[in-house]
C-alpha cells in the first residue's frame, strides 16, 4: 500500500533526524517555535491516536467527530493536546509515539484501497477520501516540521562538538609515587 509508504517515509526522516541527539535537546524548548522535540512528538501522537479512534468508528459505520473537528481547527487541537502532554516523560513519549503509529497501520491495513481512495465512500468525511484526511493528520504533519527539526538537531550537535571537554584542558592526575617505597 502506497499510503504505508509515505507514513514510513515521513517517519524515517524524523527519526534520521533525532537520533543522534541526547536526551537534553529532546526536551529542550525551542526546537520548532516554542515546542522541544519531545512536545511534538506527543502531539503527533494525539494526532494519531486521533486517526486511530477515527478509523475504528468509521469500521463501525459511525461518522469520527472529533477528528473532523480537530482536522477543522487543528490550531485549537493542538492547543488542548499540547497543554495535556506538558511533562510528561521522555520514555513514554517515544512508547506512545511507536506504539499508536503501529496501530494506525494496522488499522489502515483493514481498509481496502478503495475505501482509502474513493472520496465518495465516507460520507462523513465530506467529499474527501480516508488517505487524504490520514496524510493530512499524520504524515503532512511530520513533515510541516522535519526540516525545522532537522536544522535544530545540526545546530544542537555542532554546538555540542564545540564544547571541549574538561579531560582536554585539565592536567591528568598522575601517579603518586609518595606510596610507593
Amino acid at each position: 500500500m502506497v499510503m504505508l509508504d509515505v507514513l514510513d517515509g515521513s517517519r524515517e526522516r524524523v527519526l534520521a533526524a533525532i537520533e543522534a541527539l541526547p536526551d537534553e535537546a529532546l526536551l529542550a524548548a525551542g526546537a520548532v517555535g516554542s515546542a522541544s522535540v519531545a512536545d511534538l512528538l506527543a502531539l503527533q501522537t494525539a494526532w494519531e491516536a486521533e486517526l486511530v479512534t477515527g478509523l475504528m468508528q468509521l469500521d463501525q459505520g459511525k461518522a469520527p467527530e472529533k477528528l473532523l473537528a480537530a482536522l477543522a481547527e487543528p490550531d485549537a487541537y493542538e492547543a488542548r493536546r499540547s497543554a495535556e502532554y506538558k511533562g510528561r516523560d521522555l520514555d513514554r513519549i517515544f512508547d506512545d509515539w511507536q506504539l499508536v503509529r503501529a496501530k494506525l497501520e494496522g488499522w489502515l491495513e483493514q481498509f481496502s484501497e478503495r475505501d482509502l481512495t474513493s472520496r465518495k465512500r465516507f460520507k462523513a468525511l465530506r467529499g474527501r477520501s480516508l488517505q487524504q484526511v490520514v496524510l493530512a493528520a499524520s504524515s503532512e504533519k511530520e513533515a510541516a516540521y522535519t526540516a525545522v527539526l532537522e536544522k535544530f538537531a545540526q545546530a544542537w550537535l555542532a554546538a555540542e562538538a564545540d564544547v571541549i571537554p574538561l579531560t582536554a584542558v585539565l592536567p591528568q592526575d598522575e601517579p603518586n609515587d609518595s606510596n610507593t617505597n
